[in-house]
């Protein structure tokens, strides 16, 4: 929390006199996932920092982020009513033009229904398949778990796999999640599944499961851990069942797929994970810092950031970076900071992003959601970066086969 923070600290000890006030509400301590409201600040902090510094926002005016920690009171009250309060903070006391950030499964819906209580403009960040549908205000640039489904298990298929062992986490994010890959890869490819649901907060070893899934003998394994952990700690279930599925010899000979865009914090990843980690497989925007078709504002994002911070971004980064710029636009296009103009302009012109033009739209399969073009992504020698990472699927947009983890080399 501390971290994230001093990031909306340095945004705010430059917003000038009058600012536009932005909210961010994400969580930022247990017993959510804090990494994620770290990451979105820092998105924040450039989305603002690029407004600044091509002209600002109405006539010249700074960007200025209010942030609450969406797990505040959630220990005692739970996840929604915790993000619910933020929200009625950020629009009643606070009066912000509009809030970025929602992250977790279990908060969006009820924060959702607030704004479209009190026409406040919200662009979310999370994988729920359905947020923005009917609704007025929000809005969102990020993919879905829709979207990345028939991703994820078409790749599995096109590698040869019918027999999937899953490992998930019992949130809500983790149980839709395993629910929409099974379903799909039953009714679209005759896979078969073993699965096993886990208690989020509460067990810390996953053996005996995953001994299980190894006598199976499957095709493919779904690691659908979380960052966080039963007890805290800095290495979320996603890295400790990885590493006991290493112990009872289910990997490295079983192909492994994540179900979100961790590994891309590479420096994070090969710490955590180690030798282990190669050949796992994840679902993510079609971006990294060396991609030639980026656009004038996704390499001012990402040479920024690399600079800042040392590592390539995550796309989690990225989409809250583009969700501040869109706002300064709109407002921009509008000519005044109100919310009700805001929510007209998101919905009438096309904005500048890092992957080109982009429009928000009534469709009936993306209503207020433009969500990037996806890729299935593979490390395929112990210590590459994000930006080395090969593209194996789908295949018009390969730029490598998929390699298993036992044919990979580990000397880097």
């Amino acid at each position: 929390m501390a971290l994230a923070l001093e990031e909306i600290d340095a945004v705010n000890r430059v917003a000038g006199e009058d600012p536009i006030k932005i909210g961010l509400l994400s969580p930022m301590s247990r017993p959510g996932d804090a990494t994620a409201g770290l990451l979105m600040s820092r998105g924040a902090r450039l989305g603002a920092e690029y407004l600044r510094e091509h002209g600002g926002v109405l006539g010249g005016r700074n960007i200025s982020i209010v942030a609450y920690n969406d797990m505040v009171t959630a220990a005692e009250e739970g996840f929604a009513r915790s993000a619910v309060g933020g929200m009625a903070k950020l629009a009643m006391v606070d009066e912000v033009l509009a809030v970025i950030g929602q992250w977790h499964l279990r908060t969006t819906p009820w924060v959702a229904e607030m704004c479209e209580k009190l026409g406040m403009p919200m662009f979310v960040e999370n994988g729920h398949s359905t947020i923005t549908h009917g609704k007025r205000t929000i809005f969102r640039t990020y993919f879905s778990i829709a979207d990345r489904t028939p991703l994820m298990m078409d790749c599995l298929a096109r590698i040869g796999a019918k027999r999937i062992g899953i490992v998930a986490s019992d949130t809500v994010f983790g149980k839709a999640m395993a629910d929409t890959l099974q379903q799909y890869g039953e009714s679209v490819h005759g896979m078969e599944f073993l699965r096993f649901d886990f208690e989020q907060e509460v067990v810390q070893d996953w053996r005996d499961q995953l001994r299980s899934i190894r006598d199976w003998e499957p095709d493919a394994f779904i690691n659908g851990g979380l960052n966080v952990i039963a007890g805290g700690g800095p290495v979320g279930n996603s890295y400790r069942i990885l590493q006991q599925a290493v112990e009872v010899g289910l990997l490295p000979n079983v192909p492994m797929m994540v179900t979100f865009g961790f590994p891309m914090r590479s420096q994070d990843y090969w710490r955590m994970a180690g030798e282990a980690g190669n050949g796992v497989m994840w679902p993510a925007s079609k971006f990294r810092p060396s991609w030639p078709e980026m656009t004038r504002i996704g390499r001012w994002f990402t040479d920024r950031f690399m600079a800042r911070f040392g590592t390539a971004p995550p796309d989690t980064c990225l989409s809250a970076f583009t969700d501040i710029t869109i706002i300064g636009q709109a407002l921009n296009a509008a000519g005044t900071d109100s919310r009700e103009a805001l929510l007209d302009t998101l919905e009438s012109m096309e904005f500048d992003t890092w992957r080109g033009k982009l429009r928000f739209q009534r469709g009936p399969e993306h209503w207020h959601h433009n969500p990037p073009e996806l890729v299935v992504m593979q490390y395929q020698t112990f210590g590459q970066t994000f930006d080395e990472a090969a593209i194996i699927h789908p295949a018009e947009l390969a730029d490598s086969e998929y390699r298993p983890a036992t044919a990979t080399s580990s000397t880097g």
